[in-house]
């Protein structure tokens, strides 16, 4: 009898035991599928720049690669058509007119008549290393900020203030050139003097803290945000890239240009060799994007290698037509996403934020306004629910249409005040009446499915052309209400 119980009560804790496993199983297995999380951004990158997106003479054969292995996106959009709001806008996963970078930002040197010396991005901001460090991952920034105006000043915040533990970068350009830059800093303290190029030094400082952090914290999760600086002015590249594309370019300005970008995904190769190194490649979602589209050639001086192309689109960085901020994506995540898929689905830099946290089981408060969504469902080859339409509001564009809209296969654009509103580079005390104050006037439509380069105007045959009107007007006016206003420098 006692050993018929003794039989009976080990069934039952063996039984026990094995509901016990079945029950933890479930959060250890989604604790283990957190994915380390790597954003590469290129700055004035063009739509038609990559090998990948039909460019005829560049070659970016580990960016093929990474296409080739996840998922090319063809509507993928910045959150502005130049730098820093568009690096806030993707940070914060809300439009930057909200957090009042408005246009880029320029190192302060004196109080401006603008108070653009003010402009950062505040502390206050949520961001995704700072959700992402509460959910438990390791963070790292490497290579352009340009979200403050006082770089490495206690009178502004930096990076480490945003959510990032360790942290490699300037204030906006690489100085002199990309080619032995002198105004890095780490983590508050300047690096002085280096030695090669830009994008390569900025790879080398993620890779390195990649492989100590995997060393000491292997089970830990990361965030890599790599903001190269190429191919943005001044171009420098080296001399066997350059040599390289001298037979296809139409000078030496050009064959620069081409291996500048050639330079960049070989930096972007080295990472991905580490990743694999390190073991940390299967489990890590890289997303390959840009800030804006290309600059134009000789817009300002300095500019003269700037050969960058809008592909298909119509204008360049500073338009809110798609030439400004539709630009080259890629997604890749070998234990998720499968290969060799080109995706049409309209997607945001602004869709990073609550992408990720879904991913890494981050909180996002409640009370934050998003003007992303997540792009989970895209991961499994669903269709992704956008609950508002994407607007920009860029008060110095080159074009005339300073607000534009893109919802479905739409494309609005529409003047203020019927172009009469004065071009601005900041929203303060001084100008917001007028700038807040202006109505959405003269509209335009195209269908961009169907007419990717926006050349006819259909806003008079359409008959969604009402509806979206309404629903930008509407969308603007909620936009103008939470757009933060700079007080005038003292």
């Amino acid at each position: 009898m006692v050993h018929a119980r003794t039989g009976i009560l080990g069934k039952q804790l063996l039984i026990c035991v094995l509901l016990l496993a079945v029950w933890i199983a479930p959060a250890t297995s989604a604790q283990e599928l957190r994915p380390n999380i790597v954003v590469i951004l290129c700055d004035d990158l063009g739509y038609g720049d990559l090998e990948c997106f039909g460019h005829p003479f560049i070659k970016t054969p580990n960016l093929n690669g990474l296409a080739l292995g996840g998922i090319r996106l063809t509507n993928c959009y910045s959150a502005a058509p130049v730098c820093s709001p568009s690096r806030v806008g993707l940070l914060t996963g809300r439009s930057p007119n909200r957090a009042g970078v408005y246009d880029w930002i320029p190192a302060a040197q004196s109080a401006q008549p603008d108070a653009r010396d003010q402009v950062h991005m505040r502390t206050h901001e949520v961001t995704i290393p700072k959700l992402l460090t509460a959910a438990g991952y390791a963070t790292c920034m490497s290579g352009k900020w340009h979200c403050n105006a006082k770089f490495n000043s206690p009178d502004q915040p930096q990076p480490s203030d945003a959510g990032f533990q360790h942290w490699f970068g300037t204030q906006n350009n690489a100085s002199p050139s990309h080619e032995n830059p002198r105004n890095y800093v780490r983590n508050g303290t300047e690096v002085g003097p280096l030695t090669g190029y830009s994008c390569l030094l900025a790879a080398h400082e993620a890779s390195e803290w990649i492989k100590t952090q995997v060393a000491s914290q292997p089970s830990q999760p990361f965030f890599l945000y790599l903001a190269f600086h190429e191919p943005h002015e001044p171009v420098a590249s080296p001399a066997e890239l350059v040599n390289k594309y001298r037979p296809v370019a139409e000078n030496d300005d050009q064959a620069q240009f081409f291996a500048n970008v050639e330079n960049m995904d070989q930096a972007v190769g080295n990472l991905l060799q580490v990743l694999e190194q390190t073991g940390v490649r299967e489990n890590t979602l890289i997303v390959f994007t840009s800030d804006n589209g290309p600059e134009t050639l000789n817009r300002y001086r300095g500019a003269q290698r700037s050969y960058g192309r809008p592909g298909p689109l119509r204008g360049m960085k500073l338009w809110t037509t798609d030439g400004g901020f539709r630009v080259a994506g890629i997604l890749n995540w070998p234990a998720k996403i499968n290969a060799d898929q080109t995706s049409d689905q309209v997607v945001s830099s602004l869709d990073l934020l609550p992408t990720f946290c879904e991913l890494a089981q981050a909180e996002v408060p409640t009370s934050l306004e998003l003007d992303g969504v997540s792009i989970t469902p895209m991961l499994n080859g669903q269709e992704v629910q956008r609950h508002k339409p994407l607007l920009w509001c860029y008060y110095n564009a080159l074009n005339e249409q300073r607000v534009a809209m893109r919802y479905g296969p739409w494309k609005m654009l529409a003047k203020l005040d019927a172009g009469g509103l004065p071009a601005a580079q900041n929203v303060f005390s001084g100008n917001s009446s007028s700038i807040l104050n202006a109505t959405l006037s003269e509209f335009e439509l195209y269908n961009v499915d169907q007419d990717v380069g926006e050349s006819r105007n259909i806003v008079n045959e359409e008959t969604a052309a009402g509806t979206l009107r309404e629903m930008m007007i509407r969308e603007y006016e909620q936009l103008i209400k939470d757009s933060y206003v700079w007080p005038a420098s003292p």
